[in-house]
């Protein structure tokens, strides 16, 4: 018998800052509340705009680093797996939580993307600054033919556009 298929997609933003804590072995877990908007067109032709919070959880070390950057408003991307949990509430009853636990996390920035940074000395360093040579002196890529991406040498074609292989 085949493995079933467990992976979803999250686009949204921290509805509240991240929470760390630590398991009683010590691993770190990392708790998100992920806002993710959509919206579709009722019967009455209004555009409804509708949130659904998903829960995200990280472990290990990409938790403890994930910790210090992301804060409530920051836009992430999460592929992950869904995995349900049971506990007991205060009164007895058994109660079940579906969380995404997440494989990886692509940190997309701040819902505000145009914010000044505090420090009025600050200056955002452009393409150019790393270069010393002048964009008329910059030499094409290396490799063969194709677009000069190295297409010929990486993959053994013919140097013509008919063989990248995508």
């Amino acid at each position: 018998m085949a493995d079933g298929l467990n992976k979803t997609y999250h686009m949204g933003n921290l509805g509240s800052d991240p929470e760390l804590k630590f398991s009683q072995s010590g691993n770190a877990v990392l708790n998100l509340s992920v806002g993710c908007n959509s919206s579709y067109l009722n019967k009455s032709r209004e555009r409804v705009e509708t949130v659904e919070w998903v829960r995200i959880v990280i472990f290990g070390r990409r938790a403890e680093a994930l910790a210090k950057f992301l804060k409530k408003g920051d836009r992430v991307f999460c592929e992950g797996s869904l995995r349900t949990s049971s506990y007991e509430d205060r009164d007895g009853n058994k109660r079940y939580s579906t969380n995404v636990v997440a494989h990886n996390i692509i940190l997309g920035g701040s819902n505000n993307p145009r914010s000044k940074p505090k420090d009025p000395e600050y200056r955002r360093p452009s393409r150019r600054d790393d270069d010393d040579q002048p964009p008329a002196d910059r030499s094409a890529p290396s490799g063969g033919g194709g677009g000069g991406y190295g297409y010929d040498s990486d993959y053994g074609g013919g140097g013509d556009d008919d063989s990248i292989p995508f």
